[in-house]
């Protein structure tokens, strides 16, 4: 269910597409004439990413991930309208398009947006044809040096059909608050913006409020209900604000804990007949930053333990998936996850969907750069035309989701540096105010200074990014503004990569252009995560930590990134040239390195060792405990390989054959206990984990024997069969026993029989250049992934196979089942 969905007349216009990279011959904007023979272009269905599809080259950017992500692409598609459009609105609506997008319908230009992220409509009415064939078309202009990460190409989000009557709910047009918050009733105040494209008419609204199920149903009779609003007359081509006020009896709260959703069903009337019912799902409940507590939610005190996420689904791409983006999730709070950061950019609309119905906090990202941009065609180019339009889309757009609890105006923005740049802070806090006073703002601030000239007046909570040793400084300079960590750690690993001797420096662990995953790496301004988890426990007023990253994601391969000192970011002169220094002795190394080494998750979905760490932290009522490394390492016979554990326990013994290794006790800063003289044997290796002196969790690694067979697992196996839901089926690499073989890197393929298509493989591993559409992929350090859609309309047993030379292959099943 969308936020304020027509739910009659809004129908998806995915299908059935034209799609050519590139410009069409003749004249400027030819791709847009009526009569073009298209008839060779690529057909498609959208979403559509044309970067993903590669191919990988060297001489890319590894900080856009080595893509072709940037040029002219065309978008087309012939359609008949019905006779009875005449008499109706009709829009058409694109959640995102990756960028400059230009719209036409029959040859006449009818709108664009250029910002990549923005959601966005065009009014297709004028110049529609109804009764008879029309065509649409899209071009997109994405520019070269324009994104420190990999953006996506094309339409990458969902595009809709709106029809509408002249009298109807304006785009984004209600807004559904909360006011008065106590156990026994809530105050649901909505607004409703109605627009009239015809005649002047005589106008009236009401409001039904209905429980939703978990999938976001309605269920059961209305539970409170508007009389309908008095006679407004609405003039031709005009907008009018109408409110009402309903109670509703026993509210149930909206928390992470129990995401329970209401929806508020807003029906318009004009000259006695309905003309639009719109559908608004919401949440009850009360949010508030105390500058000594932090998040207070529903009355309660709720920590942060937030990741910071960007748009991309790895092997998918930036196209849009929501099996895709629910998998993400449902690892994450597993993980003990409460929240994401949209960095840097507003997300999907299905992104907050998921959100709502699964219990996430967000804090929606606006923007990268204001007028001072990172890229010589970043958003620095738009500010002063589209900022304004950009922001107030966002919020109109997303704020009827409980899951929302601030706004974030931007991130490491370059006028930090500049004496009036917390005006401009102040003015895009005043937009997001103007549109949305039930949250606060914030920014993610990585200056020192960013906190004492200004910024700290211009929002509400201020975000600090890497600086958890400021928490207490800015506290006592300014005791009554909540603070969070915004952006922390930055650790860097490569799942299954180990490199000794294991070092504390941070600069350490980097070979052959992998990260060891002992996670003591980072770059110069992160740390290990410990050092974040020290500054929250000695200081209790921040709010909590939006962890640099929940996944890894295409691009920024720090530290392997020749871009990613981006030198602009310093006003300090020693750091600049520290900074340009580094960017140029990194200029000279040929990296293969196409996505990051930053995510707790790696690129394909497997949790590194980081993730039982966070775990850990996150979920102490889970008994849980994580060895690390593997052991199998037949060339360290005798030599000294440091032993780590990740646990919930307090306490814990280290067994190796049998033979205690000694019995360790956390203390009250110790985040993973250590055993740092381990001489290496073969065979198993245990850990006992006690809690309060109880028995409480068990961990044992073993060295296996030789690569043997694949074993395959899917993450669902009963599907839909309507073409866009995903099958994630992980191969694993064992031995004869089935131990995994966690060295191993042999080439598996894949095949899919059935009513089902192979769309992607992936392995995690941030060099590899194979292109994600192969099937053939060589498993990294034991692991590899096939993704698998189902195809629309075909119900049946899908197939999933692997083989590999030498190995005995494996096979899995997917049952698709047809709709209801």
């Amino acid at each position: 269910m969308s936020v304020s969905a027509h739910a009659a007349d809004r129908v998806s216009f995915n299908a059935d597409w034209r799609f050519m990279k590139g410009e069409p011959a003749g004249a400027a904007g030819a791709g847009a004439a009526p009569g073009l023979d298209d008839k060779a272009w690529r057909k498609l269905d959208l979403p559509h990413d044309f970067g993903i599809e590669g191919p990988f080259k060297q001489e890319y950017e590894g900080e856009t991930g080595k893509l072709p992500w940037w040029g002219v692409a065309w978008y087309r598609k012939t359609f008949t309208a019905p006779a009875g459009d005449a008499v109706r609105q009709v829009y058409l609506d694109i959640d995102g398009a990756m960028s400059h997008a230009t719209v036409w319908l029959n040859g006449e230009q009818v709108g664009g947006w250029p910002y990549g992220y923005s959601s966005f409509r065009v009014d297709l009415s004028k110049h529609l044809k109804p009764g008879a064939e029309n065509v649409l078309a899209v071009r997109i202009d994405n520019p070269p040096d324009s994104s420190r990460w990999y953006p996506g190409g094309g339409i990458y989000r969902n595009v809709w059909l709106v029809k509408a009557a002249p009298l109807h709910v304006a785009h984004n047009g209600t807004f559904v608050t909360t006011p008065i918050v106590k156990a026994g009733e809530a105050t649901v105040d909505v607004q409703v913006t109605l627009e009239n494209s015809g005649g002047a008419t005589a106008a009236q609204v009401s409001t039904a409020i209905y429980a939703l199920d978990a999938a976001g149903r309605r269920t059961g009779p209305a539970l409170a209900q508007s009389s309908p609003s008095a006679l407004t007359k609405v003039g031709a081509g005009r907008q009018i604000l109408l409110a009402q006020s309903l109670q509703l009896a026993q509210p149930k709260f909206w928390s992470p804990a129990k995401p329970q959703r209401y929806v508020a069903v807003t029906t318009v009337s004009g000259e006695g007949k309905v003309t639009d019912e719109v559908e608004t799902p919401f949440g009850v409940r009360t949010v508030a930053f105390e500058a000594g507590r932090g998040l207070i939610l529903n009355g309660e005190h709720v920590p942060i333990q937030g990741v910071c996420m960007h748009h991309d689904l790895g092997a998918l791409g930036a196209a849009l998936n929501v099996r895709a983006l629910e998998r993400q999730l449902e690892i994450l709070r597993d993980m003990g996850v409460n929240a994401i950061r949209t960095t840097h950019n507003p997300p999907a609309p299905e992104m907050l969907e998921l959100a709502d119905r699964m219990g996430f906090l967000i804090v929606e990202e606006a923007f990268d750069a204001w007028r001072l941009g990172k890229k010589k065609n970043d958003y620095g180019r738009l500010y002063d035309e589209w900022h304004e339009k950009d922001l107030r889309a966002m919020v109109k757009r997303d704020r009827n989701h409980p899951s929302i609890i601030m706004w974030s105006i931007g991130n490491e923005i370059r006028e930090q540096g500049e004496p009036e740049g917390w005006k401009m802070a102040a003015h895009l806090a005043d937009i997001v105010r103007s549109e949305d006073r039930t949250r606060l703002t914030t920014a993610g601030f990585n200056h020192v200074v960013s906190g004492y000239n200004g910024f700290q007046t211009a929002v509400d909570v201020v975000g600090f990014n890497y600086k958890p040793w400021e928490y207490p400084t800015f506290h006592k300079s300014a005791p009554h503004i909540p603070v969070i960590g915004s952006e922390t750690a930055s650790t860097v690993s490569s799942r299954g990569e180990y490199f000794f001797p294991v070092s504390d420096d941070k600069s350490k662990g980097l070979a052959n252009f992998q990260v060891s995953s002992y996670d003591l790496s980072a770059p110069r301004w992160a740390s290990a995560p410990e050092l974040e988890f020290k500054g929250l426990d000695d200081n209790p007023f921040v709010a909590g930590e939006f962890v640099w990253t929940g996944f890894d994601y295409l691009g920024e391969p720090t530290p392997y990134n020749a871009d990613s000192t981006n030198a602009l970011n310093f006003t300090d002169p020693a750091a600049r040239a520290r900074a340009e220094k580094e960017l140029a002795e990194l200029s000279k190394v040929k990296v293969p390195s196409r996505s990051s080494y930053f995510g707790i998750v790696d690129l394909a979905g497997f949790k590194k060792d980081r993730y039982y760490l966070y775990q850990a932290r996150w979920r102490p009522e889970l008994p849980m405990a994580h060895l690390l490394p593997h052991w199998n390492w037949p060339e360290r016979v005798g030599q000294v390989t440091p032993v780590h554990l990740y646990t919930s326990g307090d306490e814990a013994e280290l067994f190796l054959n049998g033979k205690s290794l000694g019995r360790k006790q956390r203390g009250a800063r110790d985040y993973r206990l250590r055993w740092d003289d381990v001489v290496y044997q073969p065979g198993a290796l245990k850990a006992v984990v006690y809690k309060q002196g109880k028995p409480w969790a068990e961990d044992t690694v073993q060295t296996a024997g030789k690569a043997a067979r694949l074993a395959l697992t899917a993450d669902r196996s009963a599907l839909q069969a309507d073409g866009k839901d995903l099958s994630f089926v992980t191969v694993a690499i064992t031995d004869k026993e089935g131990r995994p073989v966690p060295r191993s890197s042999n080439a598996v393929r894949f095949t899919v029989s059935g009513p089902g298509e192979l769309v992607a493989t992936d392995n995690g591993d941030a060099t590899s250049l194979v292109s994600f559409q192969s099937p053939e992929r060589a498993a990294f350090n034991g692991l590899a992934l096939a993704i698998v859609r189902t195809r629309a309309g075909q119900a049946g047993a899908i197939t999933v196979t692997a083989s590999s030379d030498g190995l005995a292959g494996a096979k899995v099943t997917l049952n698709s089942k047809a709709q209801p």
